[in-house]
């Protein structure tokens, strides 16, 4: 909602008007601003936006989710780089199941901005094999597979890894 540049003002300001109240002794209105003020640091490295819009992809509301990200007019300046990829993600994984050529656009561009978590990195990995099998662009798909594998410690993409690479014998 806010442009993060404005978050980092605010977090400033919440925590200097604690160290006021600590002074002036209300340190229960402190304690208040120091939280307040974390709330906006934490929403400077994880956007409001892409946090609902991940919450709607969670209960399968596409078009609810590309409504919050619909919000974001200008990812490269609004958001950090991390949630540029995680923009880009949100939206690759949408357009997987329409439009395969542009769900790979925005895959590719969000492991190249980056993600910060290894099983998110893992989903566009294995998005991006199944892409690439339906272009009959077998190599390619076995490379994405096995970095997927590599980047999934918790074994929760296993399953789906071992369809894959069960439909790519059948190629």
């Amino acid at each position: 909602m806010f442009n993060k540049n404005i978050k980092l003002v605010l977090a400033v300001a919440a925590f200097a008007l604690a160290i006021y109240q600590f002074y002036e002794g209300y340190i229960g209105n402190g304690i208040l601003l120091i939280l307040l003020a974390g709330i906006f640091v934490f929403l400077y490295f994880k956007n409001e936006i892409i946090l609902l819009a991940f919450l709607r992809l969670r209960k399968q509301d596409f078009e609810g989710a590309k409504k919050w990200l619909s919000k974001i007019k200008n990812p490269e300046a609004a958001l950090v780089t991390k949630q540029q990829g995680y923009y880009n993600y949100l939206h690759g994984l949408m357009l997987s199941q329409t439009n395969i050529s542009q769900a790979e656009k925005y895959l590719r561009k969000a492991l190249k901005l980056g993600l910060s978590m290894k099983q998110d990195e893992a989903m566009a990995r294995l998005n991006l094999a199944g892409i690439a099998m339906t272009k009959r662009r077998k190599r390619e798909a076995q490379i994405y597979l096995n970095e997927a594998k590599k980047l999934d410690k918790n074994n929760m993409l296993t399953d789906q890894i071992r369809m894959m690479k069960e439909q790519m014998k059948r190629i």
